[in-house]
C-alpha cells in the first residue's frame, strides 16, 4: 500500500493493541488527520481468528517479529523467544486471549511514583470504556458497551472439573469474576473472544474506522528513525513494502506517537538518537538527547511448569493428531464444541506464595494437556495435562538496545531471568503448591505420575534448577520507557506519556509501565491507550 499524502496530524508507529485504539479515537471526530503505521501485514488469515492458531503464530515469521533474548545464568544459557506481533493488531492478533487486568495495588503503586492520574480510580473507567462484559458479580466493576467482547470460557470438561474441585478442596475459593473487587481464586478464564473468534485490537478498533477519510492505515511500513527540528519531533522515516526498497519521509502537524511495544519503542529511540549516550556512541548513533532509562528496566514473567501423565480421560492431546483431529476441525466449523475453541490455558489460579502477604503473588495456569520440551506448538502424545506458574510483580530487570545503527538488526534484548532472589524463592514456592495441587482426590483418578520435574525433584535447588532448565517468557515484556517524573532520572516520559525533554512525541505502550501488573498485560495496556487518547485530546 502506498500514500500521496506526506504531513498528517498524527502518525502513529505501530498498530498494537494500543495503536489500533488510539487510530480509533485520534479520528473519531474527524477533524485530526491520523496515519497509523504497521511493519507488518493484514490480519486477513484464518489462524489469526481460530483461537488454537496462536500455537502456529508462535512460531511463524509471517506474523510475529521471532525475537528472542540473550542466554543468561538464570535461564541455563538457553535462548528464549520473545514472540512479539508483527500484524494488524500486533501481540493482540497472536496471543493467548486471556483477559487479567491486573490488581488495584498494581496502579496504585504507580501513582504513588509521582505518576499523577494513574491510581487504580483515576484509570478503572479507561478499563470499562473498552469491554463489553457482563459481569456475574459486581457490574460496577466492568464494562458492558465497550468494542473488544470478553467472554468466559465454557470448556468444563471432566479433567478441568476435576482440577477446579481438587483446588477448592484445598481452600483455593472459585471466584467468579477476578477483573473485579477481588483477583485471588481460581476461574475459567476470561477472553478476548467473540464468539468462537479472537477478537484482536484490529478488529475491535480498526475495522470499524477502516472508512474514515481522515484516517490512512499503512502496512508493511517499517519506520528507520524519528526525524527531529532541535528538541521537537516533526517526522518518521519509514522502509514501504515486503521488498523494502522504498524509503519515505512523513511528517506530524501535532505529535508523533510510538506504539512499538516494549521492544520496538525503546530501539526506534535509540536509533534516533534518544537514550544513553554511552550506548549511542558505541552503536555510532548521533546523539539527539540524553535520557538513561531508554531501553533499560525491562521486566517480563518467566514461567515454568508442571506436567502430568492422565488415564481414563481425553485430553487436547488425544483429540489434537489424526482422524480425532479432523473431528475437531468438523465441529468447529458447524458451529460445534472443538479444541479449536481453546487457547493455551482454560483456567486461571491467582494464589499467594507466602499466607502473610496482603494480595496474591504467583499466577498459575491450568491446561488439559501437555506440549513437547522446547517445542510450544507441538502437542505430545499421551494425555496430560501442565501447570504453568508464574511470579506476578519479578524484581528481576533487564535491557533492550541497539547494537548498531542499522534498523533491520534486532536490538539484544536480556531480560536477566531469575537474577533477584526473591523471584527464585516465589518460583521455588510457586512449583510446590502446584505440585500440591496435583494430589487432590478429586484427581486421583485420573493421576498416573508427574512427568516434569518429576517427584526425584525435591529440594529447593533441585526446583529452582528445573525452572531454570524449562521455563519460558510469558511474553509480557514491558518497561523499556517507563514513566515517571524527572526527579527519576531513569523514567523516559511523565505522567502524560510525554518524552521528557522533547516536543510532540509521546510512547503509549507496554513500555511505559513503571512495575509490573500482575496481569497479562493486553487489558492493561488498551487502558494505557485509552487513557493516552484523552491526554493527547486534553479530555479528563
Amino acid at each position: 500500500m502506498q500514500i500521496n499524502q506526506t504531513t498528517f496530524d498524527y502518525i502513529i508507529v505501530g498498530a498494537g493493541s494500543a495503536g489500533c485504539i488510539l487510530a480509533n479515537r485520534l479520528s473519531a471526530c474527524g477533524k485530526h488527520s491520523v496515519l497509523v503505521l504497521e511493519a507488518g501485514g493484514r490480519d486477513w488469515h484464518p489462524i489469526l481468528y481460530i483461537p488454537a492458531g496462536f500455537m502456529k503464530t508462535l512460531v511463524n515469521p509471517n506474523f510475529n517479529w521471532m525475537y528472542e533474548s540473550s542466554p543468561s545464568e538464570g535461564t541455563n544459557g538457553r535462548i528464549i523467544p520473545a514472540p512479539r506481533g508483527k500484524v494488524l493488531g500486533g501481540s493482540s492478533s497472536i496471543n493467548g486471549m486471556g483477559f487479567n487486568r491486573g490488581q488495584k495495588m498494581d496502579f496504585d503503586v504507580w501513582a504513588q511514583m509521582g505518576n499523577s492520574g494513574w491510581s487504580y480510580d483515576d484509570i478503572l473507567p479507561y478499563f470499562k470504556r473498552f469491554e463489553s462484559y457482563v459481569s456475574k458479580e459486581d457490574q460496577s466493576y466492568r464494562g458492558a458497551t465497550g468494542e473488544v467482547t470478553i467472554s468466559d470460557l465454557n470448556w468444563n470438561d471432566t479433567l478441568c472439573e476435576a482440577f477446579m474441585d481438587g483446588a477448592e478442596s484445598l481452600g483455593i475459593k472459585k471466584n467468579p469474576d477476578y477483573n473485579g473487587a477481588d483477583q485471588e481464586g481460581i476461574s475459567y478464564l476470561q477472553r478476548t473472544v467473540k464468539g468462537r473468534t479472537r477478537m484482536s485490537a484490529s478488529r475491535a478498533f480498526l475495522n470499524p474506522a477502516r472508512k474514515r477519510q481522515n484516517l490512512e492505515i499503512l502496512t508493511h511500513a517499517h519506520v528507520t528513525r524519528i526525524i527531529f527540528s532541535k528538541q521537537k519531533a516533526i517526522g518518521i522515516s519509514c522502509v514501504i513494502g515486503k521488498s523494502a526498497e522504498a524509503e519515505k519521509t512523513i511528517y506530524a502537524n501535532k505529535e508523533i506517537i510510538l506504539s512499538a511495544g516494549a521492544i520496538n519503542s525503546p530501539h526506534l529511540l535509540q536509533l534516533s538518537g534518544v537514550g544513553c549516550s554511552k550506548l549511542l556512541q558505541k552503536i555510532g548513533s548521533k546523539i539527539k538527547h540524553e535520557l538513561p532509562g531508554v531501553g533499560e528496566n525491562l521486566r517480563d514473567h518467566y514461567a515454568t511448569r508442571l506436567t502430568c501423565r492422565v488415564e481414563g480421560v481425553n485430553t487436547i492431546n488425544n483429540r489434537a493428531r489424526g482422524l480425532p483431529l479432523l473431528g475437531e476441525i468438523f465441529k468447529y466449523f458447524i458451529g460445534r464444541r472443538s479444541i479449536l475453541e481453546l487457547g493455551p490455558t482454560a483456567i486461571f489460579c491467582f494464589l499467594r506464595s507466602d499466607k502473610n502477604l496482603d494480595q496474591p503473588d504467583i499466577q498459575i495456569n491450568f491446561t488439559p494437556g501437555t506440549h513437547q520440551h522446547g517445542m510450544q506448538s507441538t502437542l505430545e502424545r499421551d494425555a496430560g495435562f501442565t501447570l504453568a506458574t508464574w511470579q506476578h510483580r519479578p524484581e528481576s530487570f533487564g535491557y533492550v538496545r541497539a547494537k548498531n545503527t542499522d534498523p533491520f538488526h534486532n536490538p539484544e534484548i536480556q531480560p536477566n531471568y531469575l537474577q533477584a532472589d526473591i523471584d527464585q524463592r516465589v518460583i521455588v514456592e510457586a512449583i510446590k503448591i502446584c505440585r500440591g495441587l496435583t494430589q487432590t482426590n478429586a484427581l486421583k483418578p485420573y493421576f498416573v505420575e508427574e512427568t516434569y520435574p518429576g517427584m526425584h525433584c525435591v529440594s529447593n535447588d533441585e526446583l529452582l534448577n528445573s525452572a531454570r532448565e524449562i521455563g519460558q517468557s510469558i511474553y509480557h515484556l514491558m518497561g523499556t520507557c517507563q514513566m515517571g517524573p524527572k526527579t527519576n532520572r531513569m523514567s523516559v516520559v511523565d505522567h502524560q506519556l510525554k518524552v521528557h525533554g522533547i516536543q510532540n512525541l509521546r510512547v503509549i505502550d507496554a513500555s511505559i509501565m513503571p512495575t509490573m501488573v500482575s496481569a497479562n498485560l493486553n487489558a492493561a495496556v488498551m487502558m494505557i491507550a485509552e487513557k493516552g487518547a484523552d491526554l493527547i485530546l486534553g479530555r479528563n
